[in-house]
């Protein structure tokens, strides 16, 4: 049926008078306050054209505070890993809130979030003296909304995602601002902490690549010391300094890992020493059977790193060490990034880029032996001479 609606005067004003289908029936909606019976028209034909279009949406007065604290992050919550869930509510009720929170969700505009992202580079940091927010950080608001908005296109509260036309601030590239040791460096740290009681867990880390919580998350269940192996299946958290087990960061953060010996022999070090019976026990777990805090192992990691007199770098940061010394030592990029549980190979390939010029410029030198090295009984093939620009 197609729709129609008419307009009216009331008073010195007019009228725009159309229906919209609802569960119960059709409902009769208005927009009054135009000038000329020419603008009622205006605003009536397009009105309709959006219904017929599937894009109109009805006037409401929810403000985006409102829409994100009542009704968006409660929906989005049983989805939601307990991290990621705390990481949202403390960036919506910290920066997005505050600055936004009171525009009507139907008129929120790219000029306002422009505003916002600048606002909160310049002074949106909330916790102490006047400064800004990283870019990385204000990315991640721009996120938040960008995935927000969208949700509000889906259920018809808004038209379109302003959010698509929004200038989020420039990421530096991912491998800048990463600081790893040299091989010797972590071998002297490795060598220096054998016998602390969280060696073994420096040495996973180092020699996996994993994850701080997916190393404390550790079961005997998922070791297979015969075949070398460890499985990944769950990882410790710290959420508002509570300790949580939840499931790996990405899908394929789900995944088997190969080991080498000297590891290997460590863990069945480690596991004759504490007597282990039970398969499903941590193997990282406190006397009481509880995991270790996340932030006490980072915190024991950095202290150590600081009475060796190393290079200052994060416990994360042999993550990231692994990964370098692996792709310098050759190893395939794919490999690289199924250890360490990357979503894709090209996000391995752009955060370690660093480790990879190395690597071409061998590449080049094996090329050109092949092109230019001589066989048995041939002349060696010489390059052509390059002139100068003044020959």
């Amino acid at each position: 049926m197609a729709q129609r609606g008419f307009v009216r005067k009331r008073g010195r004003t007019w009228t725009a008078y159309w229906h919209v289908e609802r569960a119960g029936g059709p409902r009769q909606c208005s927009k009054g306050g135009f000038l000329t019976r020419g603008e009622a028209q205006a605003h009536l034909t397009e009105t309709l054209a959006a219904i017929h279009a599937g894009l109109f949406t009805e006037a409401n007065r929810i403000t985006l505070g409102e829409y994100l604290l009542e009704r968006w992050l409660p929906s989005r919550k049983p989805a939601l890993r307990p991290s990621t869930y705390d990481s949202y509510l403390t960036n919506i009720r910290l920066h997005i809130v505050p600055a936004l929170g009171h525009i009507r969700l139907q008129q929120l505009t790219v000029d306002h979030l422009d505003r916002f992202y600048a606002s909160q580079l310049s002074d949106g940091n909330r916790r102490g003296a006047r400064a800004g927010l990283s870019p990385k950080t204000v990315r991640h608001l721009h996120t938040i909304l960008h995935r927000v908005l969208r949700d509000a296109v889906r259920k018809n509260l808004v038209v379109r995602n302003v959010a698509d036309a929004a200038d989020p601030p420039k990421l530096r590239r991912p491998s800048e601002g990463i600081r790893t040791w040299t091989a010797s460096q972590l071998r002297e740290f490795l060598d220096a902490t054998s016998d602390h009681p969280l060696g073994v867990v420096f040495l996973i880390a180092a020699t996996t690549g994993m994850r701080r919580g997916e190393v404390l998350g550790l079961r005997w269940t998922d070791v297979d010391l015969d075949a070398a192996r460890i499985a990944v299946r769950q990882t410790v958290l710290a959420v508002r300094y509570q300790v949580i087990v939840g499931s790996p960061k990405t899908a394929r953060g789900n995944r088997s890992i190969a080991i080498d010996q000297i590891t290997v022999e460590a863990l069945r070090r480690l596991r004759s020493a504490h007597e282990v019976d039970a398969l499903d026990a941590l193997v990282f777990g406190r006397p009481d059977g509880r995991p270790h805090h996340p932030d006490y192992v980072s915190q024991t990691f950095e202290r150590t790193v600081a009475r060796l007199g190393l290079p200052r770098i994060r416990l994360h940061d042999l993550r990231h060490t692994h990964a370098t010394l692996g792709l310098a030592a050759g190893i395939p990029t794919k490999v690289m990034s199924d250890r360490l549980g990357h979503a894709t190979t090209a996000f391995t390939q752009d955060v370690y880029m660093h480790a990879i010029p190395p690597l071409e410029a061998d590449a080049a030198e094996r090329i050109a032996a092949m092109i230019f090295a001589t066989e048995a009984g041939d002349k060696a093939v010489t390059p052509a001479p390059t002139l100068r620009a003044d020959e």
